[in-house]
Order: structure tokens, then C-alpha cells, then sequence
């Protein structure tokens, strides 16, 4: 069943519903016209669950528009800086943390690799408060992981291909993570920087009010 809901989001074209009163009569634009497929998926399925399969959602275009949690953006590039072991469910945490390393799920992520995303995030953090203080650029999540798929600028990762193919990643709790405690730091070494959410509020709304037709797909939880 859930497949076949899937292919309808996929197969639908405004052209198969009958002309409503003061809408648009083009039959091509009707053909290609498709139903707006929101994709939405919890923090455990980038870091140790079904990654390459987003991946490739994304890079063919089968999604339109992406909400996650702040886990579901930074894993994603953690992963194209530095590589993730497999361990055991079963490794106690406090062991782990006495040798420097962390477990999410089975998986084992070594500190330094949190020290390379630190080194990746903080000089687009200060180019993102350059622009803001130059161009006048209003920051909101979603305009913020665009700017870090175009940086990370890896095939591997997920958001790379959002960035390229223009897919919007809306993330209201960006805050919630390792993204926010470099804000955080970086508002005392550099102060100003605005991260306007309800900026993706509006956005996010919009892309649902504008479509003619939605689908869903949720994973996690």
C-alpha cells in the first residue's frame, strides 16, 4: 500500500483533474505540473540508518522538499570529513568516552571527528555574519544548510545534493545539536549573527499553500 501511494505522488499531473473555474487551462503547463512530495525523516536514519538511500532520493529529484532535525543535517557532513566505525550496540558509553569516542547505534565516532566539522563550520559561520553585516543577507535554516551543501561540496552527502538540485532543507530546531553549540561560541568570538527561523516558517507554509497537490512520506520517530 505504501508503495502504491508513493508511485501516485510520483505519477500525478494536474492534467489528470478536470479544469477548475479561474485556473490555469495550458495543457503543457497542467502536464507538468506535479504533485509536491515533503520528505521527512528523523536524526537516527542519517547517522546510522538508510543515509545513502536519502542520498539518492535527493540527487534524482524524487522529493521536492525536505524537513529534518539538526542530528539529520550535521551527521551528514561529519560523514564526509572524517569515517564512522562499526561497533556494538552493546559498548557502554562511559567506557567509550574515556578513549575518545562516541556511539550512535552500532556506530563509533571518534571526538576529532567532531573537531573537523568545528573547523568546517566556523569560517562559514564568519562569512555568513561578513554578508549579513555587507549584503544585508537575512540567514534562516534552511538558507544556512543550502550554504553548507555548496561548501561541503561532496557527492556523498546528502544535502550537497539538495544544494545542487535546489531542493529546500527546512530544519526549525537547527539549534538542537553541535550546529548550535558553534553558534553559540561563535556569537562570543564574533557576536551578531541572526539565524532567522521565522523566516522558514513562512517559507515552508508557502511551499504547501502554493502547491496544487501534496504528498508525504515520514520516517522515524
Amino acid at each position: 500500500l505504501a508503495i502504491e501511494q508513493i508511485n501516485q505522488m510520483l505519477d500525478w499531473r494536474l492534467s489528470q483533474e478536470p479544469i477548475r473555474e479561474g485556473e490555469v487551462e495550458d495543457p503543457e503547463i497542467r502536464a507538468n505540473t506535479k504533485c509536491k512530495v515533503f520528505f521527512a525523516y528523523t536524526s537516527n536514519l542519517i547517522s546510522s540508518g538508510l543515509r545513502e538511500v536519502i542520498r539518492y532520493l535527493v540527487q534524482h529529484k524524487l522529493v521536492d522538499v525536505i524537513v529534518t532535525s539538526a542530528g539529520g543535517i550535521e551527521e551528514d557532513f561529519i560523514k564526509c570529513l572524517a569515517p564512522t566505525y562499526l561497533g556494538d550496540f552493546a559498548l557502554k558509553g562511559r567506557d567509550l568516552r574515556l578513549i575518545g569516542m562516541n556511539r550512535i547505534g552500532n556506530l563509533l565516532v571518534p571526538n576529532s571527528n567532531y573537531c573537523k566539522f568545528d573547523d568546517f563550520m566556523n569560517p562559514i559561520l564568519d562569512a555568513m555574519l561578513e554578508e549579513q553585516k555587507t549584503q544585508g543577507v537575512v540567514w534562516t535554516p534552511s538558507k544556512m544548510i543550502h550554504r553548507l551543501g555548496k561548501e561541503i561540496d561532496n557527492p556523498e552527502s546528502v544535502y550537497y545534493w539538495a544544494y545542487k538540485n535546489n531542493i529546500p532543507v527546512y530544519c526549525p530546531s537547527i539549534t538542537d545539536g553541535s550546529i548550535g553549540d558553534m553558534i553559540y561560541f561563535h556569537s562570543y568570538k564574533s557576536p551578531g549573527l541572526i539565524i532567522d527561523i521565522a523566516g522558514d516558517i513562512r517559507g515552508m507554509n508557502d511551499e504547501a499553500l502554493n502547491a496544487k497537490k501534496t504528498g508525504m512520506v515520514i520516517l522515524g520517530g
